[in-house]
């Protein structure tokens, strides 16, 4: 059975602090595979419905939290760095192995984020098994349920370097917006970015870029520029953020916790 994601985090720092500190994914996968030997070959086989490894996305929606939480970083295409911080959470998970006695049983909330986690990965996983097409209407879809009217997708040999557009309507004015979607394996960077602002500048008012991947700090840092069309950056983790948020594809079940001892329901004759 693959470790939880939680699981990894700690390991995957370590690995990346034996490597000097940074390295490339390939030299650094399988270094964190033998961290845990209880994975067997069919384990590593296993596959998602995009095709790709699923111990290989486990890794990476580990990396991905660890980004998050300012504990790696990317200094470069393709290289994953251990920051200060996480060198303190490595230096405190050390501290902490050394006085624990016995593992900690999870509490409830912490089963629920791990079940999060693994719903908001399957959901992800979904979007990178679409085709192009199905991603832009898709994308469409998700404008749609944002509150965009007239969205459609544009024919792919007539598209003038976008994939769609619609109207979003902002108090008495309608803003034109155009948009553009990328399944992409690695990062999408700022030639991208303002080769679709070229794209929409003087016709539409705004754009939003999906991806199923993420994007570069460079491609965030040109996304709102002063004078210049603004474009809203949508990665694989916000996309799934607003498919939740907006029941896409989602459907929220309530979820009770029952706190109160069954006495405290019970009336008295000094209630």
């Amino acid at each position: 059975m693959l470790p939880k994601q939680r699981e990894v985090e700690v390991p995957l720092l370590q690995v990346i602090l034996a490597l000097g500190g940074q390295a490339q994914p390939k030299d650094i996968y399988p270094l964190v595979t033998k961290k845990f030997p209880q994975i067997r070959d069919e384990d590593l086989m296993e596959t998602m419905a995009s095709g790709g490894k699923r111990w290989t996305n486990r890794i990476q929606w580990a990396r991905q939290n660890l980004v998050a939480n300012g504990e790696l970083d990317s200094p470069g295409y393709g290289i994953w760095r251990i920051t200060e911080k996480g060198r303190q959470r490595l230096t405190k998970a050390k501290k902490a192995k050394v006085l624990e006695i016995a593992p900690p049983v999870p509490s409830f909330v912490e089963l629920y984020e791990e079940y999060e986690a693994s719903f908001r990965s399957q959901l992800l996983d979904n979007l990178h098994a679409l085709s192009p097409g199905e991603f832009e209407h898709f994308a469409r879809r998700l404008l749609r349920a944002y509150g965009f009217a007239d969205v459609r997708v544009t024919q792919m040999s007539k598209d003038g370097g976008i994939d769609g557009y619609g109207k979003l309507r902002l108090g008495l004015a309608t803003m034109n917006v155009a948009f553009q979607c990328k399944k992409w394996q690695g990062n999408v960077g700022r030639p991208e970015v303002d080769k679709f602002r070229g794209a929409i500048q003087g016709e539409f008012e705004q754009g939003v870029f999906f991806t199923t991947s993420d994007f570069t700090s460079e491609a965030r840092d040109a996304s709102l520029k002063r004078g210049a069309v603004p474009v809203i950056l949508l990665n694989g983790e916000s996309i799934v953020n607003l498919m939740i948020e907006k029941g896409l594809g989602v459907e929220r079940v309530p979820l009770y916790v029952y706190y109160e001892r069954p006495t405290d329901f019970v009336e008295t004759d000094e209630d």
